[in-house]
């Protein structure tokens, strides 16, 4: 009751009653956003305690609008509170523990003072920073629609489940994107007519134009060097941007612009002779690398990021007798520990959802089943060195060895 008698506040909002379980979720999940509160039902604006006719009427509903009409569910405490009058309260605590919270059309409210209202984009990327990693690749991009995504690429994923999870017979109208992303992927939400793509469905099938522009720490820069550490001079260096299928391609083309990528150890030439063509010239051979090894480097960096942190770009860096992958992934709770773990395919990855997706051959790439135990036992096999692996300062970084 002291809380009530100093008026509402960021941290305190008062309702006379529990009469539309939209708003009301709108207003808890702006006092979650902004760090926890309290809210009261039974007490009029001028601070008169009216009570509530069915207390536990008000309790049950608040607990189901916290379950079902906010992502991730809340777990709030909620208290009963009577009066000697015969009047009775519903006091809702509200804990932020998880934040950012959405209402379930995908929309993220913030309270200041007073008042809620929708986040700005700037107050939107501030929460996002605080998100869980396995959880970002849900979130609802603010700004984002339908016509963000390539059509194109979508439909021809979808067909390939023709007969069996895909009917096109019973679509209501011609290419309804916006509703097969939310109904059928999960890979959007909004209102009826409304589609907010995920971060997931913008790096699956997003336009690559979009891609960039809204998730610009999405792209990899790929380095060429002319020796066998970073401060040699580089030869090239370009950034590459767009959906992970066109990241994936243009990374791979990369390599192969600089190595030759074989299914099997070549018979390479060696020779004593000094007036050899090898010992007189002046340019380091090709390295050679097992190709499902670094399909498979690549094909991880782009899928298990964690696009959560703003600060670590993916580089890609190839130099004369080795590749370096260095990607973003939190490093707390996950090395050393998991380290180990993943040697033995033990999975610890991030965005499960664009793991599976990008995994299916209905995505369009030919990729070799094995994940990290392939990668690292065909490298080894292929040049007789293993790969080293390392976790630290926010980062993953596998270095691949060639053969010369």
């Amino acid at each position: 009751m002291r809380l009530v008698r100093g008026g509402e506040d960021t941290f305190l909002e008062l309702k006379v009653k529990l009469s539309n379980p939209e708003k009301i979720a709108q207003g808890i999940t702006a006092l979650a956003n902004t760090g926890g509160g309290l809210i009261v039902f039974g007490v009029n604006d001028n601070m008169r305690v009216e009570g509530v006719d069915d207390a536990e009427g008000v309790r049950d509903e608040l607990a189901r609008i916290c379950r079902e009409e906010i992502v991730p569910p809340l777990m709030p405490y909620i208290e009963l509170v009577a009066f000697d009058n015969g009047r009775r309260i519903v006091a809702l605590d509200v804990d932020g523990k998880r934040r950012p919270y959405q209402t379930r059309d995908g929309r993220y409210y913030v309270r200041i003072g007073a008042e809620k209202r929708e986040a700005s984009r700037e107050e939107l990327s501030a929460l996002l920073d605080e998100a869980r990693p396995l959880r970002y690749e849900n979130v609802c991009l603010t700004g984002t629609s339908d016509a963000d995504i390539d059509e194109a690429h979508l439909w021809s994923y979808l067909r390939e489940f023709a007969g069996d999870a895909f009917d096109e017979q019973t679509l209501a109208k011609d290419y309804p994107t916006g509703d097969v992303l939310k109904r059928d992927l999960l890979l959007a939400a909004g209102n009826t007519g409304e589609c907010v793509p995920t971060v997931a469905a913008l790096l699956l099938f997003g336009r690559d134009e979009r891609v960039a522009e809204l998730l610009p720490r999405a792209g990899v820069t790929a380095v060429r060097y002319s020796g066998d550490i970073s401060q040699a001079s580089e030869i090239e260096r370009v950034q590459l941007r767009g959906n992970l299928h066109t990241l994936y391609e243009s990374a791979l083309r990369f390599v192969t612009r600089y190595c030759d990528l074989w299914d099997t150890r070549p018979r390479l030439k060696h020779t004593g002779e000094e007036n050899s063509d090898e010992a007189a010239s002046p340019i380091t051979a090709r390295a050679n690398y097992q190709r499902a090894a670094i399909e498979e480097a690549i094909a991880n960096a782009l899928v298990h990021r964690d696009h959560a942190l703003r600060e670590q770009p993916t580089r890609l860096l190839v130099f004369d007798n080795s590749i370096e992958i260095i990607n973003a992934r939190r490093t707390n709770g996950f090395a050393p520990a998991c380290l180990k773990a993943i040697r033995y395919g033990i999975p610890q990855r991030l965005n499960p959802q664009i793991a599976a997706i990008f995994n299916n051959p209905a995505y369009g790439l030919q990729l070799t089943p094995g994940g990290l135990p392939l990668l690292l036992r065909q490298a080894r096999l292929f040049s007789g060195r293993r790969p080293d692996i390392h976790a630290f300062n926010d980062e993953f970084r596998i270095r691949i060895y060639g053969l010369v």
